[in-house]
């Protein structure tokens, strides 16, 4: 355990070694404890340093940034971890999947899924003080999607320095293949049902994304915006799950039938 040092050199030392354990997990598989245990002292800010510390490493190995994920978008979660407003990964192109192919559970630690609604930017925009309206004429249209979530951090034992940290714990996507105009839906009051081999297991609607998804994307564009990231025509963004996460096996079909944006399914190697 190493208690976070004030030197900002030393500092800097152990995020990246934070960073450099959450890369190792990630390629051997080998979870590790939370990194909120073996770096105590770390901040918010300190976790989204480490996010982007591997961010820059695979960038600088080819991958392509496609896009942003927002988590931590219930209230019941966010008053679980102690926070009070969500949080934010990255997509790379890597983590992309095609609907029906299958997905090897085998590349993945402990995999969850959740039904979210994609939206995909048809323009350039970038925060802050972007407004509602300002975001949905970036948006190009919406999809069903699916987000294979996963955890570095052993048995999800994960506060909210662990999932920044761990790049949100985002592990995959799977996006549907019917675009719907984003003015033709009521986005809060699109329902879901998430169901596994047949069976549902769990229904939400947009409503629990803060109250609607858009809330969430206008959120992520300004608080990215802040940090000098723009997003670009083409971005993906997941807001955040309607449901809570459930496991998957090998072998296991999910699919996500949305109310008015149609089904979207993952299957299971």
């Amino acid at each position: 355990m190493d208690t976070l040092d004030t030197n900002p050199q030393e500092r800097a030392d152990q995020l990246s070694r934070a960073a450099a354990m959450l890369q190792t997990a990630r390629s051997t598989l080998a979870p590790i404890d939370p990194i909120a245990e073996l770096f105590p002292g770390l901040t918010i800010e300190d976790a989204y340093q480490i996010q982007l510390a591997q961010v820059a490493q695979w960038t600088s190995e080819g991958q392509v940034v496609k896009g942003y994920k927002v988590g931590l978008t219930s209230r019941a979660m966010q008053t679980q971890l102690g926070v009070h407003q969500p949080d934010f990964g990255h997509l790379t192109g890597s983590m992309f999947h095609l609907e029906h192919n299958p997905i090897d559970t085998g590349a993945f630690i402990a995999p969850k899924v959740e039904p979210e609604i994609a939206f995909v930017l048809g323009k350039d925009i970038a925060g802050p003080g972007v407004t509602v309206g300002q975001a949905l004429l970036a948006v190009d249209y919406v999809l069903p999607s699916l987000e294979i979530i996963d955890s570095r951090i052993r048995d999800w034992k994960i506060g909210i320095v662990d999932t920044i940290s761990d790049n949100a714990s985002c592990g995959g996507i799977v996006l549907g293949s019917k675009p719907v105009r984003i003015d033709s839906v009521d986005l809060a009051r699109t329902g879901c049902n998430l169901m596994i081999d047949s069976e549902v297991v769990a229904t939400g609607a947009g409503g629990a994304i803060l109250g609607s998804p858009i809330n969430a994307l206008v959120w992520l564009i300004n608080t990215l915006g802040e940090r000098g990231i723009e997003f670009h025509a083409g971005d993906v963004v997941l807001p955040g799950s309607v449901t809570a996460a459930h496991p998957v096996a090998p072998g296991s079909v999910v699919s996500a039938e949305f109310s008015t944006l149609g089904t979207v399914t993952a299957v299971f190697s």
